[in-house]
């Protein structure tokens, strides 16, 4: 083979080589974007499919002399005689003086489907004034829904994270011993019945309404299915009909399109939390020209009394305590930032951090730019 032919062949193989990265290139492009997108699964809720709330009242007993002191807890005391009295033991005429044993309130969520037999996990928190339930075991607790049937039976070991530890001058505590859980406490008893692959109709509820992203998840369903069957019906539902292929099948059609990704869309917030300093600015947040010019003032007041009294062996005169304030100001040197018109996010952190402010300062300069007209965003206060 000539050298000529060598390198017609070296070209061949880099041009095939060039076409087929610049083909990975172009479909690993849509790729990311797509991965970047949301599951409409978890943009919605599917109607229907929700947690139902359970509660309770019941006894924890084997503390180690931490429980509820029956003369100040006198719902306890009447629990324990009723209990008592069911089991066959007379206590009416008897001064119950124990220290072992919590009136608890118990709560827990029945998940959507759960079926009888199925266990749950279950909340306990005291009602008196027990210290601790470490080592208290829930005695069987019926727990109810919002209709006044029972739903879940509890009973177990109660688990606390927390613990306390005193002295005599001294008490420490860690967490909130007076609340634990009770993992697989609860046996499920009825079920709520449902069925979803019955339905010709199902609303999807967005978690956060936008009229842009209930488009977006109509428009993927309806691409998807070939078939106008998802309509907006207003910026929180989108109303989903099962098409003829998924008739009496709707469990099939939401496992189908629960996959399809879309892009959600908000408006442009900026959520302040005062109490604790936190801010949260959302990627479309925008602002308009404008100069901020933030300045620290800061002002220190001290006491330093003094006590004047006579001199040794004076006839007259009083000890008196004379004050002494001492007032300083310093006033830091303040800074102009212009922030141009139409910056991102990032362009607009920026702008800020350059004046070396704290949050606490953000949030009154966020504020002053809202009023001014120049924060293109909605302000919302925690």
């Amino acid at each position: 083979m000539t050298p000529r032919h060598s390198k017609k062949r070296l070209s061949r193989k880099l041009h095939s080589f060039g076409l087929a990265l610049a083909v990975s290139l172009a479909l690993a492009i849509p790729a990311a974007t797509a991965d970047a997108a949301s599951r409409i699964k978890d943009v919605v809720d599917f109607e229907g499919v929700r947690d139902n709330l359970l509660v309770g009242y019941g006894l924890v007993v084997g503390l180690n002399g931490t429980g509820d002191s029956l003369r100040n807890s006198p719902f306890t005391r009447q629990s324990l005689q009723a209990m008592l009295e069911r089991l066959g033991v007379n206590v009416r005429n008897v001064d119950l003086n124990t220290d072992n044993v919590a009136a608890v309130m118990v709560s827990a969520n029945l998940p959507p489907f759960a079926r009888h037999g199925s266990r749950i996990d279950v909340t306990v928190s005291t009602l008196g004034d027990a210290e601790n339930l470490l080592g208290g075991t829930l005695l069987v607790t019926p727990l109810l829904g919002a209709d006044g049937q029972v739903y879940s039976v509890a009973q177990g070991p109660v688990v606390v994270g927390g613990f306390t530890v005193q002295g005599d001058a001294a008490t420490f505590v860690k967490g909130v011993p007076t609340a634990g859980r009770v993992p697989n406490g609860g046996i499920i008893e009825q079920e709520i019945p449902f069925e979803m692959a019955d339905l010709q109709r199902m609303r999807l509820a967005l978690k956060n309404p936008d009229l842009t992203t209930a488009r977006r998840i109509a428009e993927a369903i309806n691409a998807f299915l070939d078939v106008d069957a998802a309509v907006m019906s207003d910026p929180g539902t989108v109303v989903l009909t099962a098409p003829t292929a998924y008739a009496n099948d709707m469990t099939a059609l939401l496992a189908d399109i629960e996959q399809l990704r879309i892009e959600p869309d908000q408006p442009a917030r900026v959520v302040i939390d005062e109490t604790t300093g936190v801010i949260v600015l959302g990627n479309d947040v925008r602002v308009n020209t404008v100069a901020i010019a933030q300045g620290n003032l800061t002002i220190r007041v001290t006491e330093t009394p003094q006590v004047s009294q006579p001199a040794p062996f004076a006839q007259t005169g009083d000890t008196v305590v004379v004050p002494r304030t001492q007032i300083d100001v310093v006033e830091g040197d303040s800074k102009l930032a212009v922030v141009e018109s139409g910056v991102n996010l990032q362009e607009l952190v920026d702008g800020l951090n350059s004046l070396g402010i704290s949050p606490r300062d953000m949030i009154s300069i966020l504020q002053a730019l809202k009023t001014a007209g120049a924060l293109q965003a909605e302000i919302v206060l925690m």
